[in-house]
C-alpha cells in the first residue's frame, strides 16, 4: 500500500471528511497539521506550490489534491489502485483523451 499524507488544519470540515473517507476505505495515512511546526508548513508549501486550500492529499509522492479530487479519483475508479488496494483499471484511449482535454489529471 502506498504511503498517504494528508495536510490538514484545525477546524476544517473538508479535512475531517477526507480523513473519514480514507478511514472507510481502511487506508492508513499520516496527518500533517499545518501551523504546528515550521518544518511541516515549509514542506506543505514546497509540495503544493504554495496552495492555499486544505486538505491536500498525497499518495506516494503524487499530489492528488483536496477532498473533492479524492472523490473524483474514486468515482473514476482510480483511487483504489493508486492506494494499492486493487489492480490498475483498463482505460480506453478515448477516455484518456477526453480526460486530458477536460484538464483532469487522473
Amino acid at each position: 500500500m502506498a504511503g498517504v499524507d494528508v495536510y490538514t488544519n484545525k477546524g476544517c470540515p473538508a479535512c475531517v471528511s477526507a480523513k473519514h473517507y480514507l478511514d472507510r476505505k481502511g487506508v492508513e495515512y499520516t496527518e500533517k497539521r499545518l501551523g504546528k511546526s515550521k518544518k511541516i508548513d515549509i514542506e506543505f508549501s514546497l509540495r503544493t506550490n504554495n496552495s492555499k486550500k486544505i486538505p491536500q492529499i498525497f499518495i506516494g509522492n503524487e499530489w492528488i489534491g483536496g477532498f473533492d479530487d479524492l472523490v473524483r479519483y474514486d468515482n473514476a475508479g482510480e483511487l483504489d489502485w493508486r492506494l494499492g488496494l486493487s489492480p490498475r483499471p483498463k482505460i480506453s484511449l478515448v477516455n484518456r483523451l477526453i480526460r486530458f482535454l477536460k484538464g483532469h489529471k487522473y
